[in-house]
């Protein structure tokens, strides 16, 4: 078996870039949603929407769609023109980047397959990348529509389901441009270290998706003490909704306190991972992983707690949920290291 590690190089930099474009992407969407902006744009036009209003009849055209929703009517209604246009750029934004990141896969793509950089084993994975990010655009516009005739902002369930289609997306890039690496495994991989770091990857999943709910209840705008809230590390009134599973789901308190719970979790579940692989067979090869993963779990937690003590400054809010990504996808890089048996893209 030859390994074609060369000719893979730039395919491998390419899914590099488009994993830094979907976290760029992510958060701008992050300050789509703390700024305001995300229900600016009231239509979805996938192809003619690329060109912003150019004149003044089509920024009042756009003015005059968005004072048709119910948050311009119960919040903003004190809008001028000029405000608007505040808020209009930063959702304008977000969907051009989305399809700049469609072209950016699209193009490269059919080049490597004209310059038969990909194999076979190559060429299916990819084209499933792209129509996750497809679907990606897809899933934006149907979170967007939920705030355009009953609520004030997006559903906190398509939020979380935009989100972690986003994470997803990400962690497939990730996980694919890793498997294309040529080096063999370094050190000693045991199951239970795959199995450990499938662990910690699916917990991290669910806490991105349920800080997606925190965030599209405004969950973190109340109870802005740490370690304690309300006066108590397991508060009153938690599970108050009828019925109780609700919770989970709807009320601010039990939202952020399963939120603080599983950052507690996952903090002391990835500290027994070090410690265990410690013990053992130490931090060379690919577990040097461990090591930048247990720094970034240690880093994301003092900023989720500095964004909460903040009440959610803006700047600390998507710092914090771009480090849960560039986390998640560390976690993917370590499992994807350690599960290949040859590279993605051999030749025999």
């Amino acid at each position: 078996m030859s390994i074609v590690g060369d000719r893979l190089r730039p395919v491998r930099i390419w899914l590099y870039i488009m994993a830094a474009m979907v976290l760029a992407m992510v958060m701008v969407g992050g300050m789509t949603r703390l700024t305001g902006s995300g229900l600016s744009i009231t239509t979805w036009k996938p192809i003619s929407g690329i060109i912003p209003p150019l004149t003044q009849a089509d920024w009042q055209a756009e003015f005059e769609g968005y004072k048709l929703i119910p948050q311009y009517e119960v919040y903003n209604h004190w809008m001028t023109l000029e405000d608007f246009k505040g808020i209009f750029w930063w959702e304008w934004g977000h969907r051009f980047l989305g399809r700049i990141i469609g072209f950016a896969f699209a193009i490269p793509f059919l080049v490597f397959l004209f310059q038969r950089r990909l194999t076979s084993d190559m060429t299916l994975p990819l084209a499933g990348l792209f129509i996750l990010g497809g679907f990606q655009g897809f899933l934006g516009w149907w979170m967007v529509s939920s705030g355009l005739t009953e609520l004030t902002s997006v559903s906190q369930y398509r939020l979380a389901t935009h989100l972690t289609a986003a994470l997803i997306l990400l962690l497939a890039l990730i996980w694919v441009a890793r498997r294309m690496r040529p080096e063999p495994v370094e050190n000693t991989v045991t199951s239970f270290n795959k199995w450990a770091a499938a662990i910690l990857l699916g917990l991290l999943v669910i806490q991105i998706a349920a800080g997606a709910f925190v965030a599209g209840i405004q969950a973190g705008m109340g109870f802005n003490t740490w370690p304690l809230m309300e006066g108590k590390f397991i508060p009153d009134g938690l599970y108050a909704h009828d019925p109780a599973w609700l919770s989970h789901f709807e009320d601010g308190l039990t939202v952020q306190f399963n939120h603080r719970m599983l950052a507690y979790l996952i903090t002391i579940y990835a500290a027994v991972m070090v410690w265990l692989q410690a013990r053992n067979h130490g931090f060379s090869g690919v577990h040097r992983w461990l090591v930048v993963i247990m720094a970034l779990v240690v880093a994301q937690v003092a900023l989720g707690i500095a964004t909460l003590l903040s009440k959610i400054n803006i700047d600390l809010a998507v710092a914090h949920q771009g480090l849960a990504f560039i986390l998640a996808s560390a976690i993917a890089a370590y499992l994807a290291d350690m599960t290949k048996t040859h590279a993605l893209g051999t030749v025999k």
